[in-house]
C-alpha cells in the first residue's frame, strides 16, 4: 500500500501509504479522506453564500442530500461504464470506490439532474442552483485532486519539465491532478471575486463549464489513463463540446443584456425628463 512519490528536480521526497488508519479491523484510505475533507469545505463555503442566490440553508441541506450520493454514484457508473472491459471480468471491484476510478463529469452530469428535479419540486431557481453548485465543485475538484496524488494515478506521461513527478523511481511524468487542481484555485478565485457582479442567474455555472471545459480539454491530452470510446478521449470531447457552448450561451446572454440595458436607458431617461418638467 506503500509507494514513492518524488520530484526530483525539486528535491522533494514523499514516501506515502494509501491507507491512513485501520479502525476496527477497516481500512481507511487517504483518498476517501481527502474527498470528505473537498466536501466539507465546499459545503461550508456555499452555505455562506446562499441568501445571495435566494436559497436557504435548508434548501443547501436538502440538495447536500441528495446531491452527494447521487453524484458519487454516477461518478462511478460513468468510470465503470468506460473501462467495463475490466470491470465485467472483476464485477467483485465495481463498488470498490475506496480504490479510486471516479468521473467528474459523470458526477456533474448526476448532480445537475438532481438538482432540476429538486429545483422544480421546490419551485427554486435552477439557475441559482447551479451558479452555487458551480462554486462546490470548484473547491471539491480542486481538494479531491490530491487523493489522486497519494493514489499515484492520474498522472500524464513522461516529461523533462523541472515539477516533472516520479512514482516509485520512474521516469517523471506530468503531474497533471496539480495541474487540475491549480486550475480550479484559480477558477475558485476568479468566480469568488466576480460572483459580486453576477449579471444573470446560471452566469457562474456557465463560467465554471467554460472554464473547467478549457483546462480539462488540454489537462486530458497529457494523461496517460484517460477514458476512451474508440479512438476518442471522452472527457477530453465533453470538455471541449461543453467549454464552446458554454461560451455561446454566455456571448449570447451578454449580447441580450448589452440590448437591452442600450434600449432601456433613453426610455428612462426621457421618462427622468418628463418628471423634471
Amino acid at each position: 500500500m506503500e509507494h514513492a512519490i518524488s520530484f526530483p528536480a525539486l528535491g522533494l521526497d514523499f514516501n506515502i501509504n494509501r491507507v491512513a488508519v485501520n479502525l476496527f479491523g477497516k481500512d481507511i484510505y487517504w483518498y476517501g479522506i481527502i474527498i470528505c475533507l473537498g466536501f466539507v469545505l465546499a459545503a461550508l463555503y456555499v452555505n455562506r453564500r446562499t441568501k445571495e442566490f435566494g436559497v436557504t440553508s435548508d434548501n443547501l441541506m436538502d440538495c447536500l442530500i441528495i446531491c452527494v450520493p447521487v453524484g458519487i454514484i454516477c461518478a462511478r457508473i460513468y468510470y465503470v461504464a468506460f473501462e467495463w472491459g475490466y470491470y465485467s471480468q472483476h464485477p467483485n471491484e465495481i463498488i470498490a470506490i475506496w480504490k479510486g476510478g471516479i468521473a467528474i463529469y459523470g458526477a456533474v452530469i448526476g448532480v445537475v439532474i438532481a438538482l432540476a428535479v429538486y429545483s422544480r419540486i421546490k419551485k427554486l431557481s435552477f439557475a441559482s442552483l447551479c451558479d452555487l453548485a458551480a462554486f462546490g465543485l470548484l473547491i471539491g475538484q480542486c481538494i479531491g485532486r490530491w487523493g489522486n496524488f497519494v493514489n499515484g494515478e492520474a498522472h500524464g506521461g513522461a516529461t523533462s519539465l523541472p515539477w516533472g513527478m516520479s512514482i516509485d523511481g520512474a521516469s517523471p511524468v506530468h503531474p497533471t491532478f496539480l495541474y487540475e487542481s491549480l486550475w480550479n484555485f484559480v477558477g475558485f478565485l476568479v468566480l469568488h471575486f466576480y460572483s459580486k457582479k453576477r449579471k444573470f442567474k446560471g452566469e457562474m455555472a456557465l463560467l465554471y463549464v467554460a472554464w473547467y471545459g478549457l483546462g480539462r480539454a488540454w489537462i486530458e491530452g497529457l494523461r496517460t489513463d484517460s477514458l476512451y470510446l474508440g479512438p476518442v478521449r471522452v472527457s477530453q470531447l465533453l470538455a471541449g463540446i461543453s467549454c464552446i457552448a458554454a461560451i455561446v450561451v454566455l456571448v449570447r446572454q451578454y449580447n441580450r443584456i448589452k440590448v437591452e440595458k442600450a434600449f432601456y436607458e433613453p426610455e428612462q431617461d426621457k421618462a427622468d425628463e418628463k418628471k423634471g418638467e
